[in-house]
């Protein structure tokens, strides 16, 4: 019975993970794109206010997983850094939003083992098994593929797309660097609390001097649309139970099958935004994608088999 009510839980997290995930990316195009609210930086500054009040309210309060505090200055500003780092990703992955369709975001996206690769060389010099970088191959023909043949292609959103994939990869192995002794790691729940406020400070003056007529078109959408508060609240809170149901699931379940998830969350997002949005798909950029994702698969086995 035991076994029964743990498969059960297992499942309620993935499938909250899942809609989590792919709710905050389907509500982020909605808004950017289809709704006139196009304000990335205030959005995420949204998402980062969100993930402050919530990660306190989960960690203070209900105590979901201890409260670890900040031991020197030293380990503050390597945070504060990891946070710049952070914010530039998600800013640049929902400026690519307003300019290209969710399916080929995803397909760009799926990149993210390319660059975490790359950069953890550059870090470190260490390299990985001949077999681990020949499966990168197709991870980025996959993607020049995709690109050939997406009918809505566009060049700024794709830079702005492949700059927010590097930049999350550049934060991975940064984190990796700069919070690797024992006395300053942080779980990723602790470490989205002390995140998100830093987030928040860098992302208000970028939202004022970028996005000057935020406030005014704002406040305008909200009187036009009953449900403009509602759908930007649902987008924030999403954004946080996406990184609580990551943390959660990564927790209950081991990294072969967290990997095989994510990249068949990818996929299920693709299908998704093509019903809702019906963006025009080529068979040449589905292939690129699947080639892609298969890259990605046999990169992840490969990390796994040559440890």
């Amino acid at each position: 019975m035991s076994s029964k009510k743990q498969a059960i839980f297992i499942s309620s997290l993935v499938i909250l993970w899942y809609s989590s995930n792919i709710g905050v990316l389907l509500l982020n195009k909605f808004l950017l794109s289809n709704y006139g609210f196009r304000f990335p930086i205030f959005l995420t500054m949204c998402h980062m206010a969100a993930c402050a009040i919530l990660s306190y309210i989960s960690i203070v309060f209900l105590k979901i997983v201890p409260l670890q505090t900040l031991k020197s200055k030293s380990q503050f500003v390597k945070i504060a850094t990891l946070s710049i780092v952070f914010c530039g990703s998600v800013v640049g992955g929902n400026i690519s939003l307003r300019y290209l369709a969710v399916s080929f975001n995803q397909a760009v996206g799926a990149t993210t083992p390319f660059f975490t690769a790359l950069f953890a060389y550059l870090a470190t010099l260490k390299r990985e098994a001949w077999v681990t970088y020949a499966a990168l191959v197709p991870v980025v023909t996959g993607v020049v593929i995709a690109s050939g043949g997406e009918p809505s292609f566009h060049f700024f959103g794709f830079v702005m797309c492949i700059s927010a994939t590097a930049a999350r990869a550049f934060k991975s192995v940064l984190q990796g660097i700069l919070l690797s002794s024992e006395g300053e790691k942080l779980n990723s729940m602790n470490l989205l609390l002390y995140m998100s406020p830093i987030a928040i400070l860098v992302l208000l003056p970028a939202a004022l001097i970028m996005e000057p007529n935020v406030v005014d078109v704002t406040l305008s959408l909200g009187r036009e649309h009953k449900f403009m508060w509602l759908l930007l609240l649902v987008n924030s809170v999403m954004a946080y139970s996406a990184n609580l149901s990551n943390f959660l699931v990564t927790k209950h379940t081991s990294a072969l099958t967290l990997q095989v998830l994510g990249n068949a969350k990818g996929a299920v997002a693709v299908v998704i935004s093509i019903l809702l949005f019906k963006n025009p798909v080529t068979v040449i950029g589905i292939g690129g994608y699947m080639i892609t994702v298969a890259g990605v698969v046999a990169y992840g086995e490969a990390k796994r088999r040559f440890r």
